[in-house]
């Protein structure tokens, strides 16, 4: 199926996903509560909708059209949350003149809850990706980067917790491996730690010490591969605890959310809206009395 038949048939495509086993028939309307979860990856710069013109994506994507949608979408339910998956930077001259500074500006506007960090976010260097920090109104989150020795020490969070009608939702970041992708110059002296390791750390807190009864990992390992490296499909084979894995880095359309198995056999969700801010992906989760859950996700074209 060519990509362009493939996004347009996104738009239209809704899953009804069941976690925990329940159906959405034993959710009552009255005692339910919505959480709705917006999300973005790999938008690269990508300010302007494309041109009626292009040969791949005419007339989509723009950062101006996305606020109305996450305006409207707001409005429909305000327990929402707006997240990135990483590679806000790189890609077109806005970058290359501003640095990031318009980007971060522009997700400061949307209000943005927070974002995880990609490789090409160390396109300006470490030093260039802080130099941009004090315009952005929004958490980072990177569980899995070490900041300790560079000058992004205490200004990344390993995760965050929100609260949304009484629901807990914890949220925490998973960057791929620097060396061989970044010039070492770039990132400095960032250690990069297991994402496994620390997905099944970071899980665990927010579940057992945070008593969240969300948990979303923000993710930039990318979908899946050939080899043996890890990505977002293993990482939820290898883990516990998570509801959603949003991903980024592979550019890759999938028109609703990957429904996939946990290491206890639950089920997770896996996302990742292909790139250039030309989708959103839309989760919405549902909450009964006793906080038991079920969802349904889609692919929206902006």
């Amino acid at each position: 199926m060519k990509r362009r038949n493939f996004i347009q048939k996104s738009t239209a495509a809704t899953a009804f996903l069941t976690l925990g086993g329940l159906s959405m028939q034993s959710f009552s309307e009255k005692n339910t509560k919505q959480i709705t979860i917006l999300h973005t990856n790999d938008v690269h710069s990508h300010i302007e909708p494309f041109k009626n013109n292009h040969y791949k994506y005419p007339n989509q994507g723009g950062v101006a059209r996305r606020a109305i949608l996450v305006e409207e979408i707001r409005k429909e339910n305000p327990n929402t949350l707006l997240l990135d998956a990483g590679d806000i930077f790189q890609g077109t001259p806005y970058f290359n003149f501003y640095g990031g500074e318009l980007e971060f500006k522009l997700m400061s506007m949307l209000k943005y809850d927070a974002a995880t960090i990609g490789n090409h976010d160390f396109d300006n260097s470490i030093d260039g990706l802080y130099a941009q920090l004090p315009h952005a109104k929004f958490n980072f989150i990177s569980s899995n980067y070490d900041f300790k020795n560079t000058i992004l020490d205490t200004h990344v969070k390993p995760y965050k917790v929100f609260e949304k009608d009484g629901i807990k939702i914890g949220v925490f970041g998973l960057g791929i491996e620097l060396a061989g992708l970044v010039d070492p110059r770039m990132f400095k002296e960032t250690i990069y730690l297991d994402p496994v390791e620390i997905a099944q750390d970071m899980s665990r807190i927010l579940k057992d010490d945070e008593g969240c009864d969300l948990v979303i990992c923000l993710s930039h390992l990318g979908y899946h591969y050939t080899n043996d490296k890890i990505n977002d499909l293993k990482l939820a084979s290898k883990t516990k605890n998570i509801d959603l894995i949003i991903g980024g880095h592979t550019h890759t359309f999938l028109p609703k959310p990957t429904v996939t198995k946990n290491s206890d056999g639950e089920n997770v969700l896996v996302n990742q809206v292909g790139c250039y801010g030309i989708n959103v992906g839309r989760v919405d989760f549902y909450f009964d009395s006793d906080k038991n859950k079920t969802s349904k996700g889609k692919s929206i074209i902006v």
